[in-house]
Formats: C-alpha cells, structure tokens, sequence
C-alpha cells in the first residue's frame, strides 16, 4: 500500500540535527562520484532492485540521493524521484546503526528536498514499515493504492 505525506506540515527538527551531530552523523547529498561504491553498497544490503532505484536517483542532476555517513563510511541513504515524480524511495539504513535516528533524518532530508521542488504532497510507495512513517511524518494509507506502481514489475533474482 502507498502512502501520503502532506508537505505543508513538515518542518525542520533541530533537535533530531543535533542528536545526528552528538553520533558523528553526517547527512548530505550524494555526489556523482559516490555512484558505484553508493549504488554497491545498496545492492549488497537490500538487493538489485533498490539499487537499480538508487543509480536513478544518483544520476539526476542534483542526485535525489541523501546519505548518512559517519567517519566516512556510509550508513544509509534515501532516495526520492527515482521510481516516479513526488515519490519517496528506497531508503535503507545498515542494520548495525539502526536506532539512533539515521532513518528519521534521512526521510526528512528528502521529504524537505522535495518541498523545496515545489511538491505540495509526496507518495511513498509500497510502504513496509508503515508505523515509522505514520508517527514520524504523519503519513496516511492511500485507500486503493495496492498494487501500486510496481504491479507487473519483472521479478529480480537474488
């Protein structure tokens, strides 16, 4: 199911910037040079599929593709406009560095990009973890949203 996150409300969270700064977490734009070790990366921890999502949103000019770094090593990372316009994804965050807010700040570093854009709504499609994104951005179901836009996709093997 899809879902629906209504722009006009988001804001910046200053507190969630400074937790990010308290761990050495580094949220930025992905730059061009970053493709193949970003785009590897994406593959090797949530599969062919993502990545492939993940090099569309790398390639535009400026990527849509925020990454969370510490120490120079990537963490995780959020794409937008890579399946569809106004759409939010992938996004993924390493298992080990799960918890400390990483994908909180990368979904808002997007969503804020994509507010920036002009985009008054954003859809987030086939979403899994639909709590997250109901309690941190006040996303809602799309009533009839399933399938969705990756109906009749080629099956990737894995």
């Amino acid at each position: 199911m899809d879902y629906l996150v209504n722009l006009s409300l988001l804001r910046p969270k200053p507190d969630l910037d400074l937790r990010m700064e308290a761990a050495g977490v580094t949220i930025r734009r992905a730059l061009a040079p970053e493709f193949e070790l970003v785009t590897a990366w994406v593959r090797e921890k949530f599969g062919a599929g993502w990545a492939g999502e993940t090099a569309v949103a790398l390639a535009r000019q400026p990527p849509t593709c925020f990454l969370a770094t510490r120490n120079g090593r990537l963490l995780g990372f959020a794409c937008h406009e890579s399946i569809a316009r106004g759409f939010f994804g992938p996004t993924g965050v390493d298992e080990a560095a799960r918890g400390e807010g990483i994908g909180h700040a990368l979904l808002l570093a997007s969503l804020l990009d994509l507010k920036t854009m002009g985009y008054a709504y954003v859809i987030i499609g086939d979403v899994g973890p639909s709590e997250f994104y109901e309690k941190t951005v006040d996303a809602m179901p799309i009533p009839n949203s399933a399938p969705g836009i990756y109906a009749g996709m080629l099956k990737i093997d894995e």
